[in-house]
């Protein structure tokens, strides 16, 4: 976390938490969700406007994190603004190294460890690391076809809605809030 926000938390400690401004989706994007968004319907099927500006992005990246709840959120300065996920807390980037295992990499560049692989009904694969649980970005599925086809990687089945609860985070922060 940032130290401008660590410091902005301790002057203002007591500022209500945001629901429902802030969503990411299965490739990694992040998206602002306004009122007149919110109102249209829920993330993903409203996504929003599609944050662009690389410095923002880098800013949420760093101060991304979860509560004890499971429920993800971006600290911006004193105020917790908690994420709408499409699938997971992280989308997975991979590449492959002809050397060795398929190197693992967050959406927010944090390099990550490989436990497990996980397939749902809707083809997605998941990867469960060092850091939990997160969904492979569809650009990459060739390298992690490359983990499956030589070994590196088994893959099991499992029905989507079976991961937030086995991997401990929320969806929607604001739908378990209400």
């Amino acid at each position: 976390m940032d130290d401008i926000v660590k410091a902005a938390l301790k002057k203002w400690p007591n500022v209500p938490a945001c629901h429902g401004w802030l969503a990411l989706d299965a490739r990694g994007d992040w998206y602002m969700r306004d009122e007149r968004i919110q109102a249209a319907g829920p993330f993903p099927q409203v996504k929003g406007s599609r944050i662009t500006h690389d410095k923002l992005k880098d800013f949420i990246h760093r101060n991304y994190a979860a509560d004890e709840q499971g429920a993800w959120f971006f600290q911006n300065g004193p105020q917790r603004v908690y994420v709408e996920l499409e699938v997971a807390p992280w989308v997975w980037r991979l590449q492959a190294d002809p050397a060795g295992p398929v190197l693992v990499c967050s959406h927010t560049g944090v390099p990550a460890q490989f436990q497990s692989a996980w397939l749902d009904e809707h083809g997605r694969l998941f990867l469960d690391t060092d850091l939990g649980l997160g969904v492979v970005h569809t650009l990459d599925m060739e390298a992690a076809a490359q983990a499956v086809e030589t070994g590196q990687w088994q893959v099991r089945d499992v029905r989507f809605a079976e991961l937030p609860a086995r991997h401990a985070y929320v969806l929607s922060p604001q739908r378990a809030q209400a």
